[in-house]
């Protein structure tokens, strides 16, 4: 099978949202992403043209797709809205490094058994993918902001990555030799093996990089992403909203379940943010959905700041950077 041998295009699945620009001074006004989707889901049953991920009873694009923009609607306030601009099928394995993989007459002899072991090196062949879609020129054309890779597992592509001028580190290193965008953008990699919880995370790592680097230059008290990302065992007793893997009260990655009650000031940061009162409060794993993934990472995701005004040069609207990492400075 070649790579990209057979690819179809689809009109947007999505209705296209009513959305206005951001003003210069960042207030809070919507946030439109024009975002490319393109769906790697090869037919493995030519007779009946049954896709990967309907062989193996995974879940729709469609679904996740909405269920995401839903859910990053709502926890940013409304503020950002996606747009998706085209979708494209590709009834292909992606390519990785220099190799392309082979013809698949049995589903289950070779993606099953052997796909893992054949399809080395590990990580998938990011510039084949914007060579072949035009992205950068369409980056540069502001046609799109950002690119939505949908894959399955051992398909190589990062939960996000970053290209463009002066790229960062965005869970993944950046992407080299793309300056020609003009813009920076990245390419979020989700899989349709998982579901909404696990988009929301590569969501989560993504602001995590990206509010890093925005606030590398301040230390001390100035930095309000090393507060915000407090958790108990790291800072007992002063316990904010922890980070993607660590709620306020785990003890270690992914224990959103943890039953234990810490006080945090969680209340702070979602009401009286900047002009905090030092409001903290018992909580439990109960706030943020008893260990169920996806609701944790909306309760975290609420929590960011999203108000008018700036303080030690930084917006108070953090998804002002974590949506368009343009504006982080260089």
């Amino acid at each position: 099978m070649k790579l990209f041998s057979i690819f179809r295009r689809k009109a947007p699945p999505l209705p296209q949202p009513i959305t206005a620009s951001v003003s210069s001074d960042a207030s809070p006004e919507s946030i439109i992403l024009r975002t490319l989707l393109i769906v790697y889901d090869p037919v493995v049953d030519k007779a009946s043209g049954i896709k990967l991920s309907e062989y193996m009873q995974w879940n729709r694009v469609d679904d996740l797709t909405k269920g995401y923009i839903s859910d990053i609607h709502q926890v940013s306030g409304g503020l950002v809205q996606y747009q998706i601009t085209e979708r494209i099928d590709v009834d292909a394995f992606p390519r990785k490094g220099r190799r392309l993989h082979l013809q698949c007459p049995d589903v289950s002899q070779c993606y099953l058994r052997q796909f893992p072991s054949l399809y080395m090196p590990q990580e998938a062949d990011y510039y084949a993918i914007i060579q072949r879609f035009d992205i950068l020129q369409r980056v540069a054309n502001n046609e799109i902001d950002e690119v939505w890779v949908f894959n399955f597992p051992h398909a190589g592509f990062y939960e996000s990555i970053m290209g463009g001028p002066s790229a960062f580190w965005c869970n993944a290193p950046p992407l080299i030799n793309t300056e020609a965008s003009q813009r920076r953008f990245v390419i979020m990699g989700f899989s349709y093996e998982r579901g909404v919880g696990e988009m929301l995370e590569n969501m989560g790592h993504r602001a995590e990089s990206i509010m890093e680097k925005t606030f590398e230059k301040l230390t001390g008290d100035d930095n309000l992403w090393k507060r915000f990302i407090r958790y108990e065992k790291t800072h007992p007793g002063r316990a904010a909203l922890g980070n993607v893997h660590f709620a306020p009260n785990s003890d270690r990655d992914y224990d959103w379940g943890n039953p234990s009650t810490v006080m945090s000031e969680c209340d702070d940061w979602l009401y009286n943010f900047p002009d905090f009162k030092g409001v903290t409060r018992k909580v439990t794993a109960a706030d943020w959905g008893n260990g169920d993934t996806r609701e944790h990472h909306k309760w975290w995701l609420k929590h960011f700041p999203k108000t008018n005004g700036h303080r030690n040069g930084i917006y108070n609207n953090w998804w002002h950077y974590i949506m368009d990492p343009n504006n982080v400075d260089h």
